[in-house]
């Protein structure tokens, strides 16, 4: 669909239903309103007493976003501490969606895309969900807690409604509800000593994407080694988190004074220099997983059906006939400008030429920030299909805060993705090493 509003960039999203909103509207000076309307998960009046300046929402639940203010150094001196030290995110948000019962195997394998019959009992995985035309819906981490028993613990899309519904004309043999399981998050290279100091040295020892069950003050929780940082890092379920909630983040806080803990907000500095993409921002229900670089979680040999096997099928087929059915792919960009170091307000947009000004656009900025590490700011993005190849010079125009030249576009070029190496490799960085395209 093309947009012909005048205030509205020209770029093509034929392949959309609801183009992706490209306004340059800029930061806009608005409070966020708190009532009950929106959730306020069991942390959030202790993200507020950590210093909590500032949210976001986040499946219809309030998220806070930043605790160390720009005039003491803001997110980039959160990023100091997740890279450094070890930091403890209120990731509540992440709500827990149980599948239980005789037909939960079956049922969790007919949602996702990868095989679930694969998932041992107390593992893991990172997995996707897909609509009948191959669109992703959710990309969550899937916990199998027990044999019949699946938690989805959600990115940003309410799935709960999608997963009940499709029970309704299946009728699996599942029971399929929320549950009062809240996580946080522990990352950071000192996590696995603060975690050894709760658990035991018997965390030192987990998988990436392995379960262990224990408690913390007293208080039952499952602990997965997962993160949303690329750094080595945890997530702690508590149960019943409704009544524990001070328990744990007390608990936690006090054994991380020797470790040099810090309450911070979800790190997405580091997330985009490792590749993991954020749903809503990077991808939504429009977009194919080889448009997002998660082909990989696109099995070639799952025997079973699934929803969205045909469409992604076909999608396959004809990528590797070289006639991709979508216009834009997402890419790593290194980019010019001075450091990007918060959030963007706006999809920036990107141009193929300089020609002295914006030059005609044809994608758009989806994450970027400043690396230290790297010196230079990156991102990632759309570029149509042909300007995906690696060494691909482009221009991003950004806003005049961080351009080199006010109302000039800096130049970029189109890089491979992770940025950097992860502590945790992902699982499409762990299947390149293995010359493999798909996951199981």
């Amino acid at each position: 669909m093309q947009n012909t509003h005048p205030n509205v960039p020209s770029i093509d999203q034929e392949d959309r239903t609801v183009p992706i909103n490209l306004r340059q509207s800029g930061p806009t000076p608005v409070q966020m309103l708190i009532d009950t309307r929106v959730r306020k998960s069991p942390y959030w009046h202790l993200s507020m007493e950590a210093g909590c300046w500032r949210a976001s929402v986040y499946n219809r639940m309030y998220h806070p976003r930043g605790y160390v203010r720009p005039e003491d150094g803001g997110m980039m001196a959160e990023y100091d501490s997740l890279v450094n030290h070890v930091t403890l995110w209120n990731v509540a948000v992440e709500r827990q969606i149980r599948v239980q019962g005789p037909g939960a195997e079956d049922f969790v394998n007919f949602v996702i895309t990868r095989d679930a019959t694969r998932i041992p009992v107390m593992h893991a995985r990172y997995v996707i969900l897909c609509n009948e035309h191959g669109g992703i819906l959710n990309d969550p981490v899937l916990l199998r807690v027990a044999e019949d028993e699946f938690w989805f613990s959600l990115s940003d899309s309410d799935l709960l409604f999608w997963l009940q519904g499709v029970n309704v004309g299946r009728r699996f043999d599942v029971d399929i509800r929320e549950i009062d399981v809240s996580p946080v998050q522990i990352q950071g290279p000192k996590s696995v000593d603060l975690m050894a100091d709760l658990f035991g040295p018997a965390v030192a020892e987990l998988p990436p994407y392995g379960l262990l069950a224990g408690d913390v003050g007293g208080c039952p929780v499952i602990v997965s080694q997962t993160g949303f940082s690329g750094e080595k890092g945890y997530e702690i379920y508590l149960k019943d988190s409704t009544l524990h909630a001070e328990t744990l983040w007390n608990t936690v806080l006090e054994a991380g004074k020797p470790h040099q803990l810090a309450v911070v907000a979800p790190a997405h500095h580091r997330r985009i220099a490792a590749g993991i993409l954020s749903w809503g921002q990077d991808m939504d229900q429009e977009t194919l997983p080889f448009q997002a670089n998660l082909g990989y979680q696109v099995p070639r040999q799952k025997a079973a059906d699934y929803i969205g096997k045909a469409a992604l099928e076909e999608a396959r087929r004809q990528l590797e006939a070289g006639t991709p059915p979508y216009t834009h792919q997402l890419v790593g960009l290194r980019l010019g400008g001075k450091p990007i170091e918060d959030y963007a307000p706006d999809f920036w947009l990107i141009s193929p030429t300089h020609d002295g000004g914006p030059g005609e656009p044809v994608g758009y900025v989806t994450s970027p920030w400043f690396s230290p590490e790297l010196g230079q700011n990156i991102a990632m993005g759309y570029v149509p299909v042909d300007f995906t190849g690696v060494g691909t010079q482009l221009w991003v125009q950004l806003p005049d805060e961080y351009s080199d030249v006010p109302g000039s576009p800096v130049a970029a070029e189109v890089v491979e993705v992770p940025f950097r190496p992860s502590v945790n490799p992902n699982q499409r960085e762990i299947l390149r090493q293995r010359g493999l395209d798909a996951a199981v």
